[in-house]
């Protein structure tokens, strides 16, 4: 289950290209393509580089004038799509932590 606290990764099968404000992504594994609008390319940027999906959540609280709910119900529909398209790979939020011994 998707946790705001995951942190989203683009795989390394995964080419994004800008096209004026949009991007088209391709999965070269499966050889299907994908294209994001201009606040799709947006949320992508801030997912594949934000530390954890929360942070790229509140940057596009602060960016847009949506409602939070809203915002969330909308980031949570394109990452479940991108996931299930190969696209983005989510780590949990303790992924590389070491174990306390």
């Amino acid at each position: 289950m998707l946790t705001f606290k995951d942190r989203a990764t683009a795989p390394k099968h995964v080419l994004v290209r800008p096209v004026d404000q949009e991007s088209v992504l391709l999965n070269l594994e499966t050889e299907r393509y994908f294209g994001l609008d201009e606040t799709g390319t947006r949320m992508w940027q801030l997912l594949t580089t934000s530390p954890d999906i929360d942070a790229a959540y509140q940057e596009l609280l602060a960016e847009y004038d949506v409602q939070p709910e809203l915002l969330r119900e909308n980031l949570t529909e394109l990452v479940g799509h991108l996931v299930e398209h190969g696209l983005l790979q989510i780590l949990p939020a303790d992924a590389g932590k070491l174990a306390e011994v």
